[in-house]
């Protein structure tokens, strides 16, 4: 008789929410769901981590859940920044406006 082979570990899983983290958080990173994208991949994410440390070993992907937490927080800072630039943008425009309408006289008075 030979010596008893162990049977081989069982495959773990790739975490569904980790892998939903990711996609969600490029799909926020690259503009195609620029704020809800990225909130979505942090929350998924987050919770990916925690069903992955829970499981023992079953489920694998917490580099994914990582990485979908980090391009989620990124893609959200980058939409808030945007967002601030354009408001400044539309705001300085706004007000170009009516100081050329002030200097020119054309401002209707009452």
């Amino acid at each position: 008789m030979g010596a008893p082979t162990t049977p081989p570990p069982a495959a773990s899983r790739t975490s569904g929410k980790a892998i939903a983290s990711l996609i969600l958080s490029l799909l926020g990173l690259v503009g195609v769901l620029p704020l809800i994208g990225s909130i979505l991949g942090i929350i998924f994410g987050n919770q990916a981590k925690g069903e992955i440390a829970r499981s023992g070993g079953d489920l694998a992907g917490e580099g994914l859940a990582q990485a979908g937490v980090i391009i989620g927080w990124v893609g959200l800072a980058l939409t808030v920044i945007g967002t601030i630039c354009v408001l400044l943008y539309l705001g300085g425009i706004i007000g170009l406006g009516i100081c050329s309408a002030l200097t020119s006289g054309n401002l209707i008075s009452r």
